[in-house]
């Protein structure tokens, strides 16, 4: 079982191990040759990060612990802005563009809460799918059969792989259609995805101003708790919140059959299936219901979606000026923008507010939402890149199910559900907007039952 922040901040609190000593160990892991890590960050941060854990360290000694996190190795997606670097995005097309004047907001929230940032992570190039391979930088294996060579998911790739491979107790990631589930669902992590408006996207490289969240990938629900606090601006003090694991019994899941149980493997099939049973054994109320609403989003979207529209509004004069040193699969995507009018934008618009409101109502007697974050165990990096074909339809299967949950500008976590040592699978714990606390919550008490 991977450390957890806070069983690791307690080790820092009682002397049994130093910051300085935490963020060896990761550079270390970032650095072997025989390891991920020349996939997993695209900058390494070392010099910077000795120096933090140093200045934890030394505060720790007179008493002085800033937050739950001081001290502790944290990694930050390529799309946050870091002052006087160009932010890349898992780019090459931005090279030789402006550097970014300041932090953006969530990279001061971490640095004022003491963590020691090892670097940025890998991503898919712009965010713009849910694979994680990355044609620029290389593609992290995923820690489950790592010989096979499997995606890690994305967009959040190397933010994934970073919290697996010990090269960060945690990872700050990027959620537009699933990018922080999915790779926590394919490799075995938790993610969070939260109500958009709570964190600030402020120095963040956009997708999709309507879609974009930002959330954390880490070992537990916990882990995801305190991270998604600080990254929110939540007052936290030197000493870990208390968070609450809600008992199961008498909670009211509802489990869509509208679409997100098509197309399952029969790892995810069987694995969901069982997660449930215990649920239900631990005096959950699961109740199947129809959402017909999520049949509806495909022909909504048929045009772009939001994605495309403001994708290509970000891009336009990028891709006219460095077009051709974009990954062919995503300027195409980007692309398909252009042809959409103010018209179809505005229509979309009208349409989403009519949508939210529908599913709002439908799941408005539930205490959350469950489905399987991915239908499918992660499959091969050579499968998916085998052709622009077979890369369309993992790529639009992978993201299907986490998607929903954007466009409903709702919450979600994806907790592990899969029996040690077997292919990871996700189970999605997802609500309304604003529900953050109380998914959070139940996500503690799933996870209870899941590890007990």
């Amino acid at each position: 079982m991977l450390p957890t922040l806070h069983d690791t901040a307690d080790a820092l609190q009682q002397g049994r191990v130093t910051s300085v000593e935490l963020t060896e160990a990761a550079l270390a892991r970032a650095a072997d040759p025989a390891g991920e890590g020349a996939r997993v960050y695209t900058r390494v941060y070392a010099e910077q990060a000795r120096a933090s854990a140093r200045a934890s360290d030394t505060l720790r000694a007179a008493g002085l612990a800033r937050s739950p996190i001081d001290g502790l190795p944290i990694s930050i997606k390529d799309l946050f802005d870091v002052a006087g670097e160009t932010t890349m995005a898992g780019s090459v097309a931005r090279e030789g563009e402006p550097a970014a004047d300041e932090h953006a907001v969530v990279v001061q929230r971490l640095l004022a809460a003491g963590a020691v940032i090892i670097g940025r992570t890998n991503m898919v190039e712009f965010a713009y799918s849910g694979l994680g391979i990355n044609p620029h930088y290389g593609t992290p294996r995923n820690p489950w059969d790592r010989t096979t060579g499997r995606i890690p998911g994305g967009s959040s790739s190397g933010a994934g792989v970073s919290v697996t491979d010990g090269m960060a107790l945690g990872a700050i990631g990027s959620d537009t259609g699933g990018s922080v589930r999915i790779p926590a669902a394919l490799c075995g992590l938790t993610g969070f995805k939260p109500s958009a408006w709570r964190v600030s996207m402020a120095g963040v490289l956009p997708l999709s101003t309507n879609l974009d969240s930002i959330g954390p990938i880490a070992a537990t629900v916990r882990c995801c708790a305190t991270l998604d606090a600080i990254l929110a601006g939540d007052e936290i003090g030197a000493t870990e919140p208390v968070w609450h694991a809600a008992s199961l019994r008498g909670l009211r899941f509802a489990v869509p059959t509208t679409v997100v149980l098509d197309g399952m493997d029969e790892t995810v099939s069987a694995t969901f299936s069982a997660t449930l049973d215990k649920l239900a054994q631990a005096g959950a109320l699961i109740e199947e219901i129809e959402i017909p609403e999520f049949a509806q989003l495909a022909q909504i979207n048929a045009k772009g979606g939001f994605t495309a529209a403001e994708a290509w509004a970000w891009h336009r004069d990028l891709l006219a000026r460095a077009g051709d040193r974009y990954d062919p699969r995503v300027g195409s995507r980007i692309r398909r923008g252009e042809a959409m009018s103010a018209a179809d934008y505005l229509d979309l618009l009208q349409a989403r507010e009519a949508w939210v409101a529908a599913v709002d109502h439908r799941i408005a007697g539930y205490d959350a939402m469950l489905m399987p974050t991915v239908p499918v165990v992660a499959p091969t990096i050579a499968e998916v890149t085998a052709s622009d074909e077979a890369y369309y339809a993992a790529n639009g299967l992978i993201l299907r199910n986490p998607t929903f949950i954007n466009f409903l500008d709702g919450c979600a976590l994806s907790v592990p559900c899969h029996a040690e040592g077997s292919a990871p699978v996700g189970l999605m714990i997802a609500g309304a907007n604003g529900a953050d606390a109380r998914i959070l919550s139940i996500g503690m008490g799933v996870e209870d039952l899941l590890r007990g």
